[in-house]
């Protein structure tokens, strides 16, 4: 169960690079930023500990917290679901790489409404959330679930309070379906929202959904799966209602381009095909291209390399959908030429 508070895991022991011998010192990974991807980072912590030995810390603070600690400094690697502008990136000398695949989904606390019965359209969660649809009762939710009790009772809202790249995800999608919302609210790791109440992080929103009746929020589908929280079905782009499940978020990115965009940024909120879940998302981790420490960026470097290699079970396992190896041989490519020490010397071979 996901605590409302921010988690932080601590894998322990450290090792010493044989590249980096002449530097002779003990090395811990440690990062901070998107609360959506946790629930993976945290099992490859985990298993990379048993398997390798190395620390590795994570701190799930938000997309916004992961791009200000990366900026500054105070991190190897930033996490962030909303992909940084190549403005941005040249402007604080990064790097951004995608890392894993999930999905955001609607979670519901609904007395009788179980995992998946319910069926929303993307224009009807923009309305929901717009404060235009207020009870669950309302002919525009009933007309698409006939076949499910719904109450007469007000529609708590529940929403983000911190910057977070879930919200980027989400607010992208509603701006997608809803010409309303885009127009009033529009996109963004934190947008003025109309109507309902903050938790912070993923972690917090679960939270909230979990202890309040008849409330609506939106998490990573792991959360929704380990806080025992009801999703919904939600209407995709070819108008078919489809589960979150990893087949759909792999559907929904398996068309991706992902050399369209600076640092890998692709968005891939309302994809085409009749299998494809409308509010997937990569998630994405930021370097710094010169490095002080390059021991600190190898040991990142050789986490994520792990992580690809022998991860993609474990990413399965929680419905994430792992990156395709030629994607992630792209990245590692990239490692060689575009990370480098202080002295302008490649720091992975």
């Amino acid at each position: 169960m996901f605590n409302r508070v921010i988690k932080q895991v601590t894998i322990g022991a450290a090792l010493g690079f044989a590249a980096f011998a002449v530097h002779a010192q003990s090395t811990s990974v440690t990062g901070a930023g998107a609360s959506f991807p946790y629930p993976i980072y945290a099992k490859w912590a985990s298993d990379y500990k048993a398997a390798k030995g190395v620390a590795v810390n994570y701190q799930s603070i938000g997309s916004g917290g992961g791009q200000q600690q990366i900026i500054a400094k105070t991190v190897d690697f930033g996490a962030s679901d909303d992909p940084m502008k190549a403005e941005d990136l040249s402007k604080n000398n990064l790097v951004q790489f995608p890392a894993v695949i999930g999905g955001t989904v609607p979670v519901v606390n609904i007395d009788g409404v179980k995992p998946g019965q319910l069926k929303l359209s993307g224009a009807l969660l923009g309305d929901i959330y717009l404060g235009k649809v207020k009870k669950w009762d309302d002919p525009a939710i009933q007309k698409l679930n006939s076949d499910v009790k719904l109450p007469s009772a007000d529609i708590v809202v529940v929403h983000r309070s911190d910057g977070s790249g879930t919200t980027f995800g989400w607010t992208n999608y509603l701006s997608k379906v809803s010409p309303e919302w885009k127009s009033t609210v529009g996109e963004g790791k934190a947008v003025k929202w109309p109507v309902g109440q903050g938790g912070k992080g993923n972690e917090g929103v679960a939270a909230y959904v979990g202890q309040l009746k008849n409330s609506i929020g939106y998490v990573e589908y792991a959360y929704a799966k380990q806080n025992k929280l009801s999703h919904t079905q939600v209407q995709n782009a070819d108008g078919k209602f489809v589960q979150p499940e990893q087949s759909a978020f792999a559907a929904a990115a398996a068309n991706a381009d992902w050399a369209s965009a600076p640092g890998m940024g692709v968005v891939l909120t309302n994809e085409p095909g009749a299998a494809s879940w409308p509010i997937t998302s990569a998630t994405f981790i930021l370097m710094q291209k010169s490095q002080d420490k390059p021991q600190q960026a190898k040991a990142v470097m050789d986490f994520f390399n792990w992580a690809w290699t022998d991860g993609g079970k474990s990413a399965s396992a929680l419905d994430y959908v792992p990156l395709p190896k030629e994607v992630t041989d792209k990245i590692v490519a990239t490692w060689k030429t575009d990370i480098k020490a202080a002295d302008g010397s490649a720091i992975w071979k």
